[in-house]
């Protein structure tokens, strides 16, 4: 299981950068105190400055504590976010992306995350699923749903064949890329966290089952 969540290195606040960078190294500290060998990284972005600048910003931001991840044996996961999230929660929306900054950073400590929520739209998916199952860089995977209509892009998931997501397809595109990991259930809802979480975790545990 993974630590969830490091990241959001991107800022054109040079303190604020510089306190993500410390926020991400008690983060990893965190992690091997708690036995997990892996963070995910949600990357960030700010509005105020070009993408581009932002995914400078997270290359030279997971540079920096590649050497403490290292010490500490902690993974560092770089999820890809839908393109909704570009603005202000990460300049890395597609797992093609993630791909080639796990490549430039070159180093087994690095990899990613893919979670259906935010990837399952890409045409170039499997290939890249496939990709990073090659470099063995596939480190997380992570399920939910996409409701029709949708009302809050964050927190309004579905359970598992509640929505659109072609779970099984994408699931077998990952374990055919050799990825043997856990497969994580994440449901930001506030429609089921309103509800009786025992009931909540008997129907993932159904929804699962029957879908996934």
């Amino acid at each position: 299981m993974a630590l969830c969540r490091g990241g959001f290195f991107a800022s054109t606040d040079p303190l604020k950068r510089k306190r993500a960078v410390d926020d991400n190294r008690r983060a990893i500290e965190e992690a091997a105190e708690l036995g997990t060998d892996k963070i995910i990284l949600v990357c960030g972005a700010d509005p105020a400055q070009p993408l581009e600048v932002s995914r400078r910003q997270i290359f030279e931001g997971i540079s920096s504590i590649l050497d403490d991840a290292r010490t500490a044996k902690i993974k560092l996961a770089i999820e890809p976010l839908h393109p909704i999230f570009a603005n202000d929660r990460s300049a890395i929306n597609t797992l093609a992306q993630a791909n080639d900054l796990a490549g430039l950073l070159n180093s087994e400590w690095v990899g990613v995350a893919v979670d259906v929520y935010h990837l399952w739209w890409d045409p170039s998916l499997e290939k890249e699923i496939e990709r990073s199952g090659k470099n063995k860089s596939l480190l997380a995977f992570h399920i939910s749903d996409w409701k029709t209509p949708t009302v809050d892009m964050l927190n309004d998931r579905g359970l598992m064949g509640e929505g659109c997501i072609p779970l099984r397809k994408i699931r077998s595109w990952v374990e055919n890329a050799g990825f043997k990991g856990f497969i994580e259930v994440e449901i930001f809802s506030d429609l089921y966290w309103r509800q009786d979480q025992s009931q909540f975790l008997r129907k993932i545990i159904s929804a699962y089952k029957e879908f996934a």
